[in-house]
């Protein structure tokens, strides 16, 4: 019934808007760009952990479903599916999958441009889970590796990120409540700054390095604080579908639901195809 409405909902939009507006299902590219630091975005690429000697499997994607442009605005309405995968390097071009996130929900964005400024924000509707998997568990001794066993890790959520954006520098805050969580001692909130800067023209219109960063606060007991920093070199339209080659550093609780109690500081060297 909720999908229904959704549906008929957009439809309804769709014929009500003003002749001037240009309506658009299923259109190219994204209305927001993912915000480069930030952990939760879509990805499709691996990322090698140098102390950690693990590897991450992102395999994800966002895709605007409807898209109202009117004047210097665009509204748009789309869907997330994600997974990340952490696999263990091991002799012999081994790589057991040790743990994986889903993650899957709608979204919605607005967003003004005037001249080389654009502002708005993004609002998510979302749900994570998180799961053990085989490689994990150790087959010779028939126990879960370091005693860790699986249990029940999912969260629904929303969350509102209002970004500001001149030239190739975007900053953006973001705020997320979280009204159903597994476990329990896992706080409501999580408050997030952040920022990514691109250089467009200092190689060329189809190379641009950059730079960003991701603070998040969060609680699970007390409050601590995550980092994401990461820089690069992105091939093709630096706010638009591309290629990217980025070395990241990554200080906090770990970014997989089954681990989110424990401490994990690592860089990171990653490849990965940009939406």
């Amino acid at each position: 019934m909720r999908k229904f409405s959704l549906v008929a909902a957009l439809i309804i939009l769709s014929i009500s808007v003003p002749a001037q507006t240009k309506v658009e299902w299923f259109p190219a590219g994204l209305n927001i760009q993912p915000f480069t630091a930030n952990f939760l975005e879509p990805r499709a690429g691996t990322s090698y952990l140098f102390n950690e000697k693990r590897l991450r499997l992102d395999i994800g994607t966002s895709s605007d479903i409807y898209r109202i442009e009117s004047g210097n605005s665009v509204l748009s309405f789309g869907g997330d599916l994600f997974t990340f995968t952490r696999l263990r390097s091991e002799n012999n071009f081994r790589f057991p999958v040790e743990t994986i996130d889903y993650f899957f929900g709608l979204n919605s964005g607005y967003k003004i441009t005037e001249g080389d400024r654009q502002y708005g924000f993004r609002f998510r509707l979302s749900h994570i889970s998180a799961h053990l998997v085989d490689g994990r568990y150790d087959s010779p001794s028939n126990s879960w590796r370091e005693n860790l066993k699986p249990f029940v890790y999912s969260r629904e959520f929303i969350e509102v990120f209002p970004f500001y954006k001149i030239g190739g520098f975007r900053t953006y805050a973001g705020l997320t409540y979280l009204f159903h969580v597994i476990p329990n001692n896992i706080g409501s909130g999580i408050y997030q700054l952040g920022f990514d800067y691109y250089f467009p023209s200092l190689i060329s219109k189809n190379i641009s390095p950059f730079f960003a960063d991701d603070f998040k606060v969060s609680s699970a007991g007390k409050f601590y604080g995550n980092n994401i920093l990461c820089g690069g070199i992105k091939f093709g339209k630096y706010d638009s579908k591309g290629f990217s080659i980025l070395l990241s550093y990554y200080s906090g609780k770990s970014v997989h639901g089954e681990y989110y109690d424990i401490n994990e500081r690592y860089a990171s060297f990653g490849i990965n195809l940009d939406l």
